[in-house]
């Protein structure tokens, strides 16, 4: 790859980064939050909702405001609105007390939301606007899941040795982090020059565009959409889960709690890593890992009903084996969208399956907020979203006969 073109991927990779630790800096802190703010652990799940349930509605406008206006545009304007939301939760924390102080966090965590909508969802279609090659579009786009995952990694340690100094310098230092990640957009990053028929499509053409993509191309695409929705489901809620469970069942909590969420996260990563390397342009492959990935989580989800899940070291097997599986997921999932989709149409496909993983991350705690005091019945509902995840994967997206060991188009079942 050319040293351009790296420089353009590490600026892009930055996004994800500071945009999964602008959400799960939060999570490993919630329980502290609660206790300074003196709200329930529902009203505390709220802190990470509200930041994902507007980027779910925001998020389409954005893809196609990126295929009309430029994805570099919006992804600074995101990033720019996204520092002023850190700047709004992390004030209102300084200066605030309790309820109005709540108050203020979720308006600043809902502007945020906002602009993480111009963010991250626009960089998988600006990747594959980048690269000509299908081979570097998925390599690439295993780096940016990669980027993704060793944020949520980081955000659990970084997170709690941040609340050492002052309880809501997680909040109060994204802005800092979006002002870098702006600046190296602005430098590095080269994008192909906008076509005129997509400068001039209007609303009306866009929504009209949009219908006859998911009219023809429906199955497969809503089957990802679910999916990716699921894992992230799953992986948020499960996240929340062991956070509160270490506190409270375990007493621990600061860097040490920080450094054990960081375990099965350190497995998403690294299975991310390597999907992206070992899928390359076949579609056979990104389907099977897809598969794969959904029987290990659903397996590993499946065990907490077995299995004497009061032992820590148990739980972190079987989360770590867990993340194995999503690490599998989400970069096969990535590379089928981006590799389907006509690049004209790709920021708004891309899009809106974005916005249904992040309803899959806004569901995750809240969900599983209502259910803390019954562990059994939390696992059931993953094991069981685990296997609809399966039944999608294998009966809902299939390549083309003669894909078979080479590049070629999805289609329906």
């Amino acid at each position: 790859m050319h040293d351009q073109k790296k420089r353009d991927l590490v600026a892009l990779a930055s996004i994800p980064l500071i945009m999964t630790l602008a959400n799960s800096m939060l999570i490993p802190v919630l329980p502290l939050m609660q206790k300074k703010l003196g709200i329930s652990s529902v009203k505390a799940s709220l802190i990470i909702t509200v930041y994902a349930a507007v980027s779910i509605v925001c998020i389409p406008i954005a893809g196609y405001l990126s295929d009309r206006f430029g994805r570099k545009l919006i992804i600074i304007i995101g990033l720019s609105i996204a520092a002023i939301g850190g700047v709004v939760s992390g004030w209102s924390a300084w200066q605030l007390d309790h309820y109005a102080a709540y108050i203020g966090i979720l308006i600043g965590r809902f502007i945020q939301g906002i602009g993480a909508a111009g963010a991250f969802p626009i960089v998988l279609p600006l990747v594959g606007d980048m690269f000509t090659s299908d081979e570097q579009v998925s390599s690439s786009l295993g780096m940016i899941e990669t980027s993704n995952t060793f944020g949520k990694v980081v955000s659990p340690i970084l997170g709690s040795a941040l609340t050492l100094v002052v309880w809501y310098l997680p909040l109060a230092i994204i802005p800092v982090f979006c002002v870098i990640s702006i600046a190296a957009i602005a430098i590095f990053v080269k994008v192909p020059k906008k076509n005129d028929e997509q400068q001039k499509m209007t609303f009306k053409a866009f929504l009209h565009d949009v219908g006859n993509i998911l009219y023809k191309d429906g199955r497969w695409l809503y089957a990802i959409f679910a999916i990716g929705g699921i894992a992230m489901y799953i992986m948020f809620g499960f996240l929340y889960h062991m956070s509160t469970m270490l506190e409270e069942k375990h007493g621990i909590d600061g860097i040490k709690k920080g450094a054990l969420l960081a375990i099965p996260l350190s497995a998403i990563c690294i299975a991310s890593y390597f999907t992206g390397k070992l899928i390359g342009t076949n579609k056979c492959k990104m389907k099977w890992f897809n598969f794969t990935g959904a029987v290990i989580l659903t397996g590993s989800m499946s065990m907490f009903l077995f299995l004497d899940t009061t032992r820590l070291i148990t739980n972190l097997i079987l989360l770590s084996i867990g993340g194995l599986g999503i690490g599998l997921i989400l970069p096969s999932l990535d590379a089928l969208i981006t590799e389907g989709i006509d690049k004209k149409q790709r920021g708004t496909i891309t899009s809106l399956y974005s916005s249904m993983r992040f309803i899959g991350v806004a569901a995750g705690p809240l969900i599983t907020s209502f259910f803390l005091d019954n562990d059994r019945l939390v696992f059931y509902i993953f094991t069981g979203m685990g296997l609809l995840c399966c039944g999608i994967a294998l009966f809902a997206i299939h390549p083309s006969d003669e894909q078979e060991g080479k590049e070629g188009d999805l289609v329906p079942t």
